[in-house]
């Protein structure tokens, strides 16, 4: 588990409650619903939630928040805890289930109607908007609001017992319709739905709203600070309500901003929607912003929850650029990832010089600045695969890299100087004729003159063939929901994954799924997790450098 090391407001506040003797131990909890993949506001949530709890020698639990038996999956489950696991997080014995409350929750609903603070209504969604009216305008009454408590607990009973439809009704809270808080006009607390549930089966054909349940799950595993993102705040009256009339223990609820990020969506409804849609290729796509998907790119743990800590917990509401995301990636990457060759767009260079029938196994270290990674042979030959873009006719002088006459380091190997090039019908370049020093293996020219250039190559004999895809952002708008008056997916990036088939040095051959590497001069890549071909293929996380911005 890996510790929320900052110090917040959040923490403030848990500190003063420990120095007052008001709690003795921390108890946190992450409450996802199982209806999705998580992504990376959830990540900021979880780092938070484990975080705070491990700092002070709490702990905290993960709770699915089950309650909607249509839009859940077991796969969703599984997905959910390899991810926070994947994060640095575990909660040990801590898994809790909202469904395994479900009949005590229904006893606190049956004491609310008992009470008097609790009715069912005949009214559709719908309709009961046309009530509920607006915050500057007081509601009105609904018809069913004046039942007897009878009445209402035969209804809640056959509502219970499976005799009545999905939507005929609903059990209600009776607060205050002229409360200025929406969420305070006599919530629905209780619907009915004939579907199977993944954890209890068919044993249920009604189940609670969230705003119900959440607070008495937090109240029942005694939870002392109830971490939510700033959209709750306007629920706690609820929460707090619910629990009062309950006579429960309550949680103290605190509100966070959430974690938004330039040039990507995070809502499980619009995610899901761009799955559904095809636009990507399933919630773990590589353009997504889910964990699992950042997974797949090539992302790190450690990059994430290092930019959780950068942006901190505030009160306030804002968007984090997508670069102060991508610089953290790229600011561990550069420490973690061994060094590779790999050629994405090819043409061949020949060492005229070079013994034909020769292949030397060149040392080259794995990482330029940390010896631990130690070295690896790559093997060498006259011909050679280098990238296109490293050969220029008539050159200017800035551009150190290969050009007529010009002398050129091929990484780890010889100095090579080209002599002359052989192009297609379209003028396209295809092969460089060279000759090189053989006093130059690994070291400089022995007589002093000055190579400006360094260049990557993979041998042609030894070459393997790959899959490279180019992922790039999935929006061209940095806010793609900002435009109201369009759908958000008519801000989708055509160019997002482009795919070439490139030439890799031989020890890439062995690499796993989930591999991480920086492929000299061209960028961070990952072996891809979905490794289903038998050719290998990587994802490129990010260049080496960001894009300057337009």
């Amino acid at each position: 588990m890996t510790e929320e090391s900052s110090t917040h407001f959040i923490h403030e506040i848990i500190e003063n409650d420990l120095a007052a003797n008001k709690i003795e131990t921390i108890i946190t909890r992450f409450p996802p619903e199982p209806n999705g993949y998580l992504h990376i506001g959830h990540a900021k949530a979880i780092h938070l939630d484990f975080g705070t709890a491990q700092k002070y020698a709490g702990r905290c639990h993960l709770r699915f928040d089950d309650t909607n038996p249509e839009a859940e999956d077991e796969q969703y489950v599984h997905a959910i805890q390899e991810d926070i696991r994947w994060l640095g997080y575990d909660w040990g014995e801590n898994l809790y289930w909202a469904s395994s409350y479900f009949n005590q929750m229904e006893t606190y609903a049956r004491q609310l109607i008992e009470q008097g603070n609790a009715y069912v209504c005949d009214l559709t969604q719908e309709a009961f908007k046309t009530y509920r009216g607006i915050p500057t305008q007081p509601g009105q009454e609904p018809p069913g609001r004046h039942r007897t408590i009878q009445e209402n607990l035969d209804l809640f009973d056959q509502m219970r017992n499976g005799d009545h439809p999905n939507g005929a009704y609903v059990l209600r809270a009776k607060i205050d319709m002229t409360s200025p808080n929406l969420h305070l006009r006599d919530p629905a607390i209780y619907r009915i739905k004939h579907a199977t549930h993944h954890h209890t089966g068919d044993s249920h054909c009604i189940y609670p709203m969230y705003d119900f349940a959440h607070c008495i799950e937090d109240s029942i595993e005694g939870i002392t600070h109830s971490l939510c993102t700033l959209e709750f705040e306007v629920h706690r009256p609820l929460y707090e309500w619910i629990l009062t009339q309950l006579n429960l223990y309550r949680p103290q609820q605190i509100e966070f901003a959430r974690l938004n990020i330039t040039y990507t969506v995070m809502s499980k409804r619009k995610l899901l929607q761009l799955v559904q849609e095809n636009h990507v290729n399933g919630w773990d796509d590589p353009r997504l912003p889910t964990i699992s998907g950042m997974r797949r790119r090539g992302f790190t743990p450690t990059a994430i929850r290092n930019l959780c800590t950068q942006v901190g917990c505030t009160k306030f509401e804002s968007l984090t650029e997508i670069e102060r995301l991508e610089a953290c990636v790229r600011d561990d990457l550069n420490e973690t990832s061994p060094r590779a060759m790999a050629i994405l767009d090819p043409i061949k260079l020949i060492i005229e010089n070079y013994p034909a029938d020769q292949t030397e196994q060149l040392e080259i270290a794995n990482h330029p600045q940390n010896e631990s990674y130690g070295t690896r042979t790559v093997p060498f030959t006259r011909e050679c695969y280098i990238e296109r873009e490293d050969y220029m006719d008539d050159a200017p002088n800035k551009f150190k890299r290969f050009t007529l006459g010009r002398e050129v380091r091929l990484r780890g190997a010889y100095c090579v100087t080209c002599t002359h090039v052989e192009k297609d019908e379209k003028g396209n370049v295809t092969t460089l004729h060279t000759t090189y020093d053989p006093e130059t293996r690994g070291v400089n020219p022995p007589d002093g003159r000055k190579v400006r250039g360094t260049v990557h190559w993979v041998s042609t004999a030894h070459a393997i063939d790959a899959e490279i895809r180019l992922y790039d952002r999935l929006f061209t708008n940095e806010n793609p929901l900002a435009d109201k008056d369009k759908p958000f997916t008519d801000f989708l990036n055509p160019d997002s994954l482009q795919r070439c088939q490139a030439k890799l040095e031989p020890s890439l051959q062995t690499a796993n799924p989930g591999d991480r590497f920086q492929f000299e001069r061209v960028g961070y890549f990952c072996a891809d997790l979905d490794h289903t071909s038998t050719t290998p293929t990587f994802n490129r996380t990010l260049t080496l450098r960001a894009a300057k911005k337009i």
